[in-house]
């Protein structure tokens, strides 16, 4: 099963094609938070498979997202920062399971057309990833 359709069958049925369609989300006070852009850097390493930064809105941008290769797929961790007592804690988190969903989904859509884009060769997939262009949600999104 790829991420995809992972990800599909987590979000129940036509979940995944209402995220596609509408990279929104929408706050209990009716105020909507959209993803503007996307910046990968990808690595070619066996479990830590991404660096992330994401914009919202184009006004606030969060970095040290992580793609990684967990034992049952493909997941987004956040920003963490390890503690005097040397366990990590998330800098920046989702408070809410739509959030967490809408980020994961846009990020991994992303990834995975960078890997696609990327193809055959291992030398584009690691070399020039940190000047690539930012990339606006709404269009991988589609």
């Amino acid at each position: 099963m790829s991420a995809r359709e992972a990800r599909t069958e987590r979000a129940g049925a036509g979940g995944w094609e209402r995220q596609r369609s509408n990279p929104f989300f929408q706050a209990k006070g009716g105020e909507t938070m959209q993803i503007t852009e996307i910046r990968l850097t990808l690595r070619q390493e066996e479990r830590l498979k991404a660096f992330v930064s994401i914009t919202f809105d184009n006004a606030f941008v969060v970095r040290g997202l992580k793609v990684i290769a967990g034992n049952t797929g493909l997941f987004v961790a956040m920003p963490s920062r390890r503690g005097k007592d040397g366990t990590f804690r998330d800098v920046a988190h989702p408070i809410n399971n739509e959030m967490r969903a809408m980020i994961e989904d846009a990020v991994l859509a992303e990834y995975e057309r960078q890997l696609e884009e990327a193809g055959d060769s291992p030398e584009l997939a690691t070399s020039g990833v940190t000047d690539r262009e930012l990339v606006h949600a709404d269009e991988t999104l589609e």
